[in-house]
């Protein structure tokens, strides 16, 4: 009896012992806001974000910039304080008809790149002062503001939201983006411009992301279904665009080789010979390529050509 005793409080032990091992901690000061699977949906936004902004970029400063997402991640806010340099480089933005806030830093090196771009620079990035004057604050919102359409863009797989800058801000601590004891969503960049590469951060509030994660889910971002194209999809989208594409084409009439002597002794009214014949199949190229072969004629009155032979097949072959 005494054996039983003790073997059945042995296994509840060891059943005590398995269930403390599978018990997982739980920090009740930072609730888990963003799962796994919206944070790797985040990731694909702020992707299709870095694209076309790197373009603008590239536009706005005619050289070579390269924008891409380096982290994404849910931490407190007072952790992401204390790595703010001060003075730093803060725009502080909302998104319109939410309570979110959220603020983009720029490195000061970079930040000072860029203005020394606009205004007419070399873009070296030697300034001395890391104080950001106002005029300097005018010439960034150019780029600011081209930011929050990109934003507002990639973030359409999500719902309609505007993104509208608040202010600048030097110092973190007026930020006020969110309590120290709250978390963030914290999207790391990493710019690379003029062979040098510095970081860039956009980091949203989360208290109040309950309405945005409603709308997060794997089907709708790969649809992606934007509220101002009533619910047509991205493939649509595209493929009615490419209908009103225009594409040059081009017709080779012939070819034929004369000497020098002769160019320079041509007049009015002088014929050359070409190698190809009224009866022979004209080359078609759509843009740079050889994609057909044809017949001259007239139709309507107006020139025309008859496609006989397909020499592309695939498109793939472009």
């Amino acid at each position: 009896m005494i054996d039983k005793v003790t073997k059945s409080e042995t296994s509840k032990d060891s059943s005590k012992s398995q269930n403390a091992k599978n018990a997982l901690p739980f920090d009740f000061r930072m609730p888990n806001r963003i799962s796994n699977t919206q944070l790797n949906i985040l990731r694909s936004i702020h992707d299709s974000f870095a694209d076309p902004f790197s373009s603008f970029l590239v536009t706005k400063l005619q050289t070579m910039v390269n924008v891409k997402v380096k982290t994404v991640e849910q931490i407190y806010y007072s952790e992401y304080v204390t790595t703010v340099p001060d003075p730093s480089c803060l725009f502080i933005f909302e998104l319109k008809g939410t309570d979110i806030k959220g603020l983009v830093e720029l490195n000061l090196n970079l930040a000072s790149i860029i203005v020394e771009i606009l205004l007419g620079g070399p873009g070296n990035g030697n300034k001395k002062s890391n104080i950001i004057t106002q005029i300097e604050q005018k010439v960034l919102m150019v780029i600011i503001d081209h930011m929050m359409l990109d934003l507002q863009k990639a973030w359409m797989a999500i719902n309609k939201y505007d993104f509208i800058v608040d202010r600048f801000e030097p110092n973190i601590d007026f930020a006020g983006i969110t309590s120290q004891n709250e978390s963030i969503l914290q999207v790391g960049f990493e710019i690379n411009i003029i062979e040098k590469t510095f970081p860039m951060n956009i980091c949203f509030a989360t208290y109040a992301f309950d309405t945005i994660s409603a709308g997060m889910s794997k089907h709708r971002l790969a649809s992606v279904r934007p509220v101002n194209h009533n619910g047509i999809t991205s493939f649509e989208i595209l493929s009615n665009h490419l209908q009103d594409t225009l594409v040059p084409i081009s017709v080779i009439l012939g070819k034929s080789t004369i000497t020098f002597k002769e160019l320079m002794e041509l007049n009015v009214g002088d014929v050359i010979k070409l190698f190809t014949k009224i009866s022979d199949e004209q080359l078609v190229k759509v843009v740079d390529e050889d994609f057909f072969l044809g017949r001259i004629g007239v139709t309507n009155n107006h020139k025309s050509i008859k496609i006989t032979k397909k020499i592309k097949s695939n498109i793939n072959n472009i």
